[in-house]
Parts: structure tokens; sequence; C-alpha cells
């Protein structure tokens, strides 16, 4: 077949790596999304996928909007017969999936009905599921409602954050994707619906979502703490700051800490919770670098009566 691949971030690149070295079918051209400001000077980068594209010589189309009539009479002029889609960032118009034959097909990193929207990954884990995986599926207008060509499973890791688990789905999701473009254009593979029972929704984490109720459970504050690394980056509040707090592991054999009540020790610390203790192992000051907790608290020197989020 004949192929437009939509994506942009890096963890759409392993499934345009894949199409593009199994060689079967042509990856004509790539939608992503424009080039967007980015380190400290600001400047305009392209998305991982528009610069892999590059690379390999595939024409790229950034329109600002997938309903804008020129990427509409340029898509029409490629007339692909199936458009990929992993992670692209935009919702497509009726125009713009009618044009392919075999339409749009989206690699979701779910097993749908479950988590269906922008952070499926970060959901699950914050949900303490044990398994989630990806899943390829035609594109309808709803969300995430189209019928499912195929799925693989993961398993989700006690010590997962978001992005080794994201990592892990976006290379299973890229062979699943290529097997999925096999059988559409060999005619054995047919979408399935989605079973009604089951929908859960997956919205974009918000910056508050991140903030750690440490009246909370330790088994909550430890799956938020995964669930939101790298982004957005659970955080708490210390002397009025912002601290962003890395990495914990839940710490059962202490139960003397009230909620947010840190206790600092000479290479550990520990921070009460809902329920039993937590040990902060990794924590980024406002303006600093990612540290050791031990080595923020010595400089810090918590005092006593202070606490950790108000």
């Amino acid at each position: 077949m004949k192929l437009v691949f939509a994506g942009t971030p890096e963890v759409a690149v392993p499934a345009l790596d894949a199409l593009i070295a199994a060689g079967r079918h042509e990856v004509a051209a790539v939608v992503t999304r424009p080039d967007a400001p980015a380190g400290r000077g600001r400047r305009l980068v392209a998305s991982p996928v528009a610069e892999r594209a590059e690379e390999a010589g595939i024409e790229v189309l950034k329109p600002l909007k997938p309903r804008d009539p020129e990427f509409l009479e340029r898509l029409g002029e490629i007339a692909p017969d199936c458009c990929p889609v992993v992670a692209y960032g935009a919702l497509l118009p009726r125009v713009a999936l009618d044009v392919p034959a075999h339409g749009w097909v989206n690699l979701h990193f779910s097993l749908l009905p479950a988590w269906r929207g922008a952070a499926p990954v970060q959901h699950a884990l914050m949900a303490g599921d044990e398994i989630t995986g990806a899943s390829t599926f035609l594109i309808e207008e709803g969300l995430d409602s189209g019928p499912v060509y195929g799925t693989v499973t993961e398993e989700i890791r006690h010590t997962d954050t978001s992005g080794d688990l994201l990592t892990r789905l976006a290379l299973a999701g890229a062979g699943l994707l290529v097997a999925t473009m096999d059988g559409i254009a060999d005619g054995t593979l047919k979408a399935v619906p989605q079973p009604v029972d089951g929908v859960t929704v997956a919205p974009k984490i918000s910056v508050e979502d991140a903030r750690l109720d440490w009246a909370a459970p330790a088994l909550r504050v430890d799956r938020v703490v995964r669930g939101c690394t790298p982004a957005p980056g659970a955080w708490t509040t210390f002397r009025g700051e912002r601290l962003k707090v890395i990495q914990v592991v839940p710490a059962p054999e202490r139960t003397d800490l009230a909620p947010g009540q840190p206790a600092a020790g000479k290479n550990s610390v520990h921070v009460g919770t809902g329920s039993h203790a937590v040990e902060l192992l990794w924590v980024q000051a406002q303006g600093k670098k990612p540290m050791r907790a031990a080595d923020w608290a010595r400089g810090v020197r918590v005092a006593d009566g202070e606490t950790l989020g108000g």
C-alpha cells in the first residue's frame, strides 16, 4: 500500500522506523505538527518524526490544522491507500478521514476500550493496572472509539514510570502497526467494534493532577509519582516553593510519621502519608538539577515541625 504516516513525538519514531524497515509498503509522506519553540532560546525545532522522515528522504507535511485546504489538496494528490497514525496530536476532520481507501489507522497505547484519550499510559499507572498494551483501530470522529484491528499486551512492572512503559509499548506497538498494515493490504484483517462495557477515559494529565496528596495512601503517592514521570512531573511544596518528586518507594516499616511529615536520616528521607511512609529517593528543587533526596535534605536542613505540601 501507499502510506502517509502521521505522528509527532519521539514515541512515534519506532513505528515510522518499523514501516520503513519492513519495506513492503511505500511511506510516501509524513504528516506532523508544525515546528515548535524549544530550549532556553525558544528557537523553532522540528518534531522528532519530521527529523526522522527528512533523514529518510520522505516528504514532510506540517499543516497548522489538518483541515487546511493546501494540506488536503496535497493529501489528495498523494492518494494514500491508508494513513497509519501514532500520537499525531490533532483531531482529523471528516474530509481528511475520507481520503485514504482504508482510512486512518491509529496505534493507541492502551487495551481499548480502556483509557481512551491523550494520556492512557499515565492513567493506567496511576490507577494501578497490572496489564496494559497497545491497540490498532480505525479512526472515527469519536474519541478513540473506532473498531479494533489488533492488540498486544504488556505487563506493568512495580517500578515502571510512564516513560519506561511508553518506551516498551512504542517498540511493541511498532510491530503491531506493521502487522496491521500487512493484514489490511492482504484483506485478512477485519476491524472488530469495541465492546460497550469497560470504557474508561484518559484525559491529559494537568500540573494540578500531578500535585501529591500526602494524606492519600502510600500506594497512591507512589503511583502518582510513577505515572507523572517524566511528564508533567509529580510535585509538592516545601517552604512555599515547588519541589519536584522524581522517585519514591513505599516504606511500610515507617508508620510513625504524619501525612507530609519528613524525617531525614544520614542517608535517607522518609515522608508520612495517609497509610505508612514513603522514602524519597530523587527530587528536584526549583532552579536546581535532580538530586538524591538525602543530599537535598542535608542542604535545606529540614527542621522539626516542617511539612511537605503545606
